[in-house]
């Protein structure tokens, strides 16, 4: 749903800040260190409970108070929902409609935000932790028994590795095979799915941007040719030895091939950024191809290590998604941005609107 209100209080730089959003395209402009990529960051904790720049949580806390607070309102149609995400060093407390929510998974269901920002090459250049993010995020938006595999599958793996890490007896791993393999060959199964349907949407993005065939090769986290179960059974000593199951979907990655070669090794940094860009706008692509109007885009400085061709090819493919686009600039003549819309001055942790 595109979200109409946000208030921020005490979140790094920012404090006081409420704005009314247009649900297309906001604009916030201002100069280097003025708070834009913190207001996105704020707006980001609201949709998925987390930071796109920092893990720990203290970081996000103005300086000498105790938590910070971000509150949105979402519309679909005549229903307005009330997000509230309050943070402090022990941990968060979310709230949808006035109630508690029992998981940050609940938010995107109502605001799910994606960002690209100068660091998403990362995307590519980092290991398969941050891909895996990734991916579950984009199978989360359209299998809807995922999250319940995840977290079955997740939960069972817990139980086995402490039995690894505590050293108890076999029977006491073996145990949790059969669950940890039957949920992981599900869990491995969605994504493979998902995958499928991202393929074509990359590809055409891929050869927009950057006129090279781009693809994906999912590597599931045990061999092909073997069960999960059977790989359990069989490496019952590895994992002792290491006291953590060795296979298994939480070990899978995903490779994004550019003309046949791994991306990370065959373009450049800013090749990559593009291409990583792409991988952003293909899932985009899917996510409201079945669930339409509920997505966002926050687009942190676009403009950075772009060059002018590079960048209109980028803005021009933003431009074509359906979702509520929030971006941020040094300035407001970005060509290749829309032009309707509502603008925003940043500076010194102060957002004001501005006029056009």
């Amino acid at each position: 749903m595109p979200l109409t209100w946000i208030q921020v209080e005490k979140f790094r730089c920012l404090s006081g800040v409420e704005l009314e959003l247009d649900p297309r395209f906001n604009l916030f402009v201002g100069p280097n260190a003025s708070g834009k990529t913190s207001l996105l960051e704020a707006l980001f904790f609201l949709g998925r409970g987390r930071s796109f720049r920092s893990r720990r949580l203290d970081t996000l806390i103005q300086q000498g108070e105790k938590a910070f607070l971000v509150v949105g309102r979402c519309v679909e149609g005549e229903t307005t929902t009330t997000l509230g995400i309050r943070g402090e060093r022990g941990g968060t407390e979310i709230r949808i409609g006035g109630r508690p929510a029992q998981s940050a998974a609940e938010l995107a269901e109502h605001f799910p935000p994606q960002v690209i920002d100068p660091e998403i090459h990362k995307l590519l250049e980092e290991g398969p932790g941050r891909r895996r993010r990734f991916l579950d995020w984009g199978v989360f938006h359209v299998e809807h028994a995922f999250l319940a595999t995840w977290q079955r599958y997740h939960k069972a793996l817990r139980q086995r590795n402490a039995a690894l890490k505590q050293d108890l007896p076999d029977a006491s791993v073996i145990a949790w095979n059969v669950e940890l393999a039957e949920a992981g060959e599900a869990l491995a199964g969605q994504r493979a799915v998902y995958l499928d349907r991202l393929a074509a949407p990359l590809a055409a993005m891929s050869q927009r941007l950057l006129g090279l065939d781009a693809s994906l090769t999912y590597h599931r986290g045990w061999p092909d040719d073997q069960a999960l179960g059977e790989i359990l059974a069989r490496d019952i000593v590895r994992d002792r030895k290491y006291r953590a199951t060795q296979h298994g979907p939480h070990r899978a990655d995903v490779v994004v091939r550019a003309g046949g070669q791994a991306a990370k090794d065959r373009v450049s940094r800013g090749q990559q950024k593009l291409l990583a860009a792409g991988l952003t706008l293909a899932q985009l692509q899917v996510q409201e191809g079945d669930r339409p109007g509920r997505s966002a885009l926050l687009l942190d400085d676009p403009a950075a290590e772009l060059d002018a061709a590079n960048l209109g090819r980028l803005l021009e493919c933003v431009r074509e998604l359906p979702v509520q686009l929030l971006v941020t600039s040094l300035r407001a003549d970005v060509a290749g941005l829309p032009g309707a819309g509502r603008l925003f001055h940043v500076e010194r942790g102060e957002v004001t609107p501005a006029s056009r």
